[in-house]
Formats: structure tokens, C-alpha cells, sequence
């Protein structure tokens, strides 16, 4: 490459100069952000930017509080999309190296740089180290010194420095940081009650705050986490809109999304899963193209477990335990038991789930059929990690030899409940296995662990095992005792065509729960998906009915996730009839891990099958 001469290189300098100048007169007559913007990018040298940084700053020092506020909002507006972070740092470095010489024309130098460099602070732009790394380099006694040493100990160290350093000259338009918030939440309640998007765009650029858009950005996204469903759809909807509109510029985007992470541990408070939903939301927003993933904070890490609980605390969970499980089998209503869960905190602590899951079983086994039904139904329908589950297990064998002198029928009750919890895929088969290989080595082959482990093992590998174990106890828990699994099959097939030849899907949302069959929701996915990759991607009333009956918790996500399991495991079979039934699901996968309904580490692959590409159409 041939280098430049110096006297081009200068030549040109003294040519940006000269323009930067005009281009900040300007503005200050203006007030017009985006035109100045354009204006300095259009200019094509950001290697000179920080001189733009510095001459807006010395110019601004000499005028009004008015022009002051207007250099800091425009210098937020500019950083990150036209002028980067090394030249804003290296144009305040030149205005602390020069302090000296502003503090002939200006006497109040020093409180004014102070104010800017706290105000750049403030809104991110400038690390909070800048200010000991820049004042190692400055010598002693300098005014430039004084500037940085002002801006930490007067402005920033302050109670509630923010917002006296956003409030030093007034704010935007003299609009308090508070009435901003109050402004904001105004609009996105108003937004998601009407939904013009439009009108909120407008009402977002009125309130002519660029540098604090970021507010914009994180409360959307708390209301998104807090009332999910189609409310989230929406915010990110405006969210999208604002990127691609130039509302919200991409440095405000990032930074609102950054204080959502740092904000997560209280927010997981109010939203037990938060943690999830904030995952899903940054995916969502990053595979749109709207978000640099990469750009952003990473999650801060996830709190330990617990893995030991105080005695006493055990006895009052165990108490409460069996009230819960009792009124569960009166009622019938999981909802309840998994809110209580989650209310009570104890979805966080291992061995507390264990527990759970060995009184829930206990229990049912001392009682009749249906409730037996009703504790596999719960159990399959628990938002509790699979290894919690089968430490569950793992109590239940070791407490099944005192339990025996209670109950003669243990060894063929529990033998069917660790059966069932294979079949419907509570615990994997592979668990099974290593609960009997470890409880080989502790009990003696006649034991009863051992018994139960051997007879479930024995009963899977049955023909037709699956069947008989969903009707062990009549099926259906609270729904209809007795009925076969091809009938429930067929029930499920005839509805779901009906509701794709025009029917309600409010009559549909109902037939599907009138089957009381919660833990074969899977088979409803199953049977959309397949009838959707048939027509091509081209039946949205399916679909539809996918997104209404997660909405409202009928298809709870382990069923959603085990239906596309199940269509995953027959796409080979499908593609007989549907050649690129695999590049078909592929895209129905893409489209319900944005729809959130699927985590975004879910993979169709299956091994020894190739993986599907092509566009989605």
C-alpha cells in the first residue's frame, strides 16, 4: 500500500477541521441530530473523529447550559454508530490535555469538562477507568488533573449521581429523568393496549432523548419477560421496528439489553424462569439480525443448588408435601401443584424435588387406581430437572424394603410407576439401567429395590409394553378411564381434521383437554406436524393451533419438545410420501425455536441420519 505524505495527511486535516467546525455551528442552530450525523459520516475519515469530539466539547464549554446539553445528547447519539470508543476516549483526552489553554477564555473550565467527562460516564461511553488511566498520564497540578479528579469526587461519587449529572443543564427539554421513565412506561402500556406500533415509534422520537433510549429498550424487554405470550411477540415486534426505523440506534439497543442481564437476578425474583425467557429473548432478537449477540454482557452464572436443606425446613416441606398431594388427588388440578412449587421457591433445590417426587408416589400407592393414574399424569407433567426425578427414584428403592412391611403390593406398584415413567419419558431408559446397576452393589439380588428394578426392566422389553403400561391404571387420571391408546390416537387425528376443515379453535382448545390425557399431549404435536410437512409448510391454521394451545399451557414445553422428538425419530418414514420432509421440519423447527416454544439448543439429528439443509419456503 502506498503510504500518504504528510502534507496530504495535513492538508486533509486542515480540511476536516474546517468542516467539523461548521458541521457543530450548525447543530447548535439546528438541534438536527440525524442530519449532523450523516453530515460527519459523509466526511469519511473516523480516524480525525476524535478532533469532531473535542470541538464540540470546547465550543459547547463557551455557550448556554442549552448548547451544553445539546453537545452531550448528540456525542450519545453519535457513539457506537459514527464515532467509536478509541476516538470519543482519545477526543477527551485532547480536552484534558488542553484544559489549560480552555481556562483562559472559559474560568469555569474545569467544572464544565468535569460535568462532560461524568456525563459520558453516565451514559456509557467512557469507561469508568478512563478517568485513573487518563489522569496517570496527565503531570501533577494540571488542570486537566483537577477535571477528572472533580468528575469522580463531585459527580460521580455522588448519591444518585445519574440524574444530577443528566439533570446539570436542564435534561432534554428540562424533562426530569423520572417524567422520562413515567413517559416511556406511558407509551409501552398504551402500545401493548392498541398495538399501533406506529403510533409508539412516533411517541418514543417526540420525547427527543436519544442517549436514553437504552430505558426504552430494557423496560419493553421487562414487559416482555413478565407477561410473555403475545405481549412479547409485540415488544420485540416494536423493538425490531425501532432498529429498523433508526429510532433506536444500535449502541442503545445493546446497552438496553446489557442492563436487562444486569438486572436479571432480581427480575428471576418475579419470574422464576426469567433466566430462560431472557435467553430466548436475545436468540430471538440476534437470529432477526436486529441484535449483535456478541456484543453483549454474558449472563451472569446461574446460582448454585443446594444440595443440602436444613432438617427443619425438610420436615416443613414434607408436611406441606402430603396436604398438597391430597388436594391434588380431590381435585385433580396439576396447575395448582406446580404453582405451589414455584411460589414456595423449592424448584431450585435437588433434593427437595427428590423428596417430592418419593411422597407423591407413596402416596398414590396407598391408594386406588385413579389416583395411582393421576400421580404418573403429575409426574410427567413436573417442570423439574430429569436427574431431580430419578434421585426420586433412587429414595423410593432404597426406602421399598421398610415400605414392603406396609404394603404387600409394593414390588408390583412400583414396578409399573418406574415402567410408566420410562413410557412417558419422565425418566430415560438409561437411568433405569444405572439405578439397577447401583443398587446391585448395596442390595442383595432378592431384595425388593431389586425386584422392582428387574420386573420394570423386564416389562419394557414386552411386546407391546408401551400400550399395556398407559392403561395399567385405566388411563387418563381425571379424563376417561379405560380408553386404548389407538382410540385416543384416532380421537386426537379426527379432531385435529375437523379443526383444519374450519372448525372453533376455541372448540378445539376444548376437545383437546376434555381427553384428560395431559401427558400424551405429545401425540397432538405429533399429528399438526406431520399434517403440516404433508402440505408443505402451507397449513397456518395447524400452526395456529399450536401457538393457542401453548399460550395457554394446554401443550406444556416437555410435550411440545417430545412431539417434535417423535416426528424427528418417523422423518425417514415420512419422506416415502414427503421427499424433503426432513428440510420441512427443519424450517418448522427454526420457526418454533423464534416462536419460543422449542429451547434453542434443540437439535433434529438424530444418529446415523444426515442433517437436513436447504432454505425454508
Amino acid at each position: 500500500m502506498v503510504q500518504q505524505s504528510p502534507t496530504l495527511s495535513s492538508e486533509e486535516f486542515l480540511q476536516f477541521k474546517r468542516k467539523a467546525t461548521t458541521i457543530v455551528e450548525e447543530y447548535f442552530s439546528t438541534d438536527d441530530v440525524a442530519a449532523t450525523a450523516n453530515e460527519l459520516r459523509e466526511l469519511h475519515v473516523p480516524c480525525y473523529h476524535y478532533y469532531f469530539v473535542k470541538k464540540l466539547v470546547s465550543v459547547a464549554m463557551d455557550r448556554h447550559d442549552r448548547e451544553k446539553e445539546m453537545a452531550a445528547v448528540l456525542l450519545s447519539s453519535l457513539y457506537g454508530d459514527v464515532v467509536d470508543r478509541p476516538q470519543l476516549c482519545k477526543g477527551f483526552c485532547k480536552l484534558t490535555e488542553s484544559c489549560d489553554d480552555l481556562s483562559v477564555d472559559t474560568p469555569d473550565a474545569v467544572d464544565i469538562l468535569a460535568v462532560f467527562v461524568a456525563r459520558a460516564v453516565v451514559d456509557d461511553m467512557l469507561p469508568p477507568a478512563f478517568l485513573a488511566k487518563q489522569s496517570a498520564c496527565l503531570p501533577d497540578g494540571c488542570k486537566g488533573a483537577e477535571v477528572l479528579r472533580r468528575a469522580e469526587k463531585s459527580y460521580l461519587s455522588v448519591p444518585h449521581h445519574g440524574e444530577i449529572v443528566l439533570q446539570r443543564w436542564g435534561g432534554s427539554k428540562r424533562i426530569t429523568v423520572e417524567e422520562a421513565k413515567a413517559k416511556i412506561s406511558d407509551i409501552l402500556e398504551e402500545y401493548l393496549a392498541a398495538g399501533d406500533r406506529s403510533e409508539a415509534l412516533r411517541c418514543i422520537r417526540d420525547l427527543k432523548i436519544p442517549f436514553f433510549h437504552h430505558d426504552v429498550v430494557k423496560r419493553a424487554l421487562v414487559l416482555a419477560v413478565e407477561r410473555g405470550g403475545a405481549s412479547e411477540g409485540h415488544i420485540l415486534d416494536l423493538l425490531k421496528s425501532a432498529s429498523e426505523e433508526g429510532v433506536i440506534n444500535e449502541s442503545q439497543m445493546a446497552k438496553g439489553f446489557d442492563r436487562l442481564i444486569d438486572s436479571l437476578d432480581d427480575l428471576t425474583l418475579d419470574v422464576p424462569n426469567a433466566r430462560c425467557l431472557v435467553k430466548s429473548v436475545i436468540h430471538k432478537a440476534s437470529s432477526e439480525g436486529w441484535l449483535c449477540e456478541s456484543c453483549l454482557k454474558p449472563l451472569p452464572p446461574e446460582p448454585k443448588k443446594s444440595s443440602e436443606v436444613d432438617d427443619a425446613a425438610v420436615r416443613q416441606f414434607k408436611a406441606k408435601a402430603v396436604l398438597i398431594i391430597k388436594e391434588y388427588f380431590l381435585t385433580g388440578d396439576i396447575i395448582e401443584v406446580l404453582s405451589w412449587l414455584e411460589a414456595e421457591n423449592y424448584s431450585c433445590c435437588p433434593s427437595i424435588n427428590a423428596i417430592f417426587v418419593q411422597k407423591l408416589v407413596n402416596a398414590a400407592m396407598d391408594r386406588k387406581s385413579r389416583e395411582k393414574e393421576m400421580a404418573s399424569v403429575l409426574l410427567s407433567s413436573l417442570c423439574m430437572p430429569p436427574e431431580d426425578v430419578v434421585a426420586g427414584f433412587h429414595l423410593l428403592i432404597e426406602a421399598a424394603e421398610d415400605a414392603a412391611l406396609d404394603n404387600p403390593a409394593i414390588v408390583e406398584d412400583l414396578t409399573m410407576f418406574f415402567a410408566r415413567s420410562v413410557v412417558d419419558e419422565v425418566i430415560a431408559p438409561s437411568d433405569l439401567e444405572a439405578m439397577e446397576e447401583d443398587a446391585s452393589r448395596v442390595n442383595a439380588d432378592g431384595s425388593t429395590g431389586m425386584l422392582v428394578l428387574r420386573n420394570a426392566h423386564a416389562l419394557l422389553g414386552a411386546k407391546l409394553s408401551a400400550e399395556r403400561i398407559l392403561r395399567c391404571w385405566g388411563g387418563g387420571g381425571s379424563g376417561k378411564a379405560g380408553w386404548e391408546l389407538d382410540e385416543v390416537k384416532d380421537k386426537i387425528g379426527k379432531l385435529l381434521q375437523e379443526y383444519d376443515c374450519g372448525g372453533d379453535i376455541r372448540e378445539a382448545c376444548r376437545c383437546i383437554k376434555d381427553l384428560g390425557m395431559p401427558f400424551f399431549h405429545h401425540e397432538v404435536v405429533k399429528k399438526a406436524l406431520v399434517a403440516i410437512i404433508e402440505k408443505r409448510g402451507k397449513d397456518e391454521r395447524l400452526w395456529g393451533l399450536l401457538s393457542e394451545c401453548y399460550g395457554r399451557g394446554l401443550i406444556t414445553p416437555n410435550q411440545m419438545t417430545k412431539g417434535f422428538d417423535r416426528v424427528a425419530d418417523c422423518v425417514d418414514d415420512l419422506a416415502l410420501d414427503v421427499p424433503d420432509a426432513a428440510k420441512q421440519l427443519s424450517c418448522c423447527v427454526e420457526r418454533a425455536k423464534k416462536e419460543g416454544w422449542l429451547d434453542p439448543s434443540f437439535s433434529m439429528t438424530r444418529p446415523g441420519q444426515p442433517v437436513a439443509n436447504g432454505v425454508c419456503s
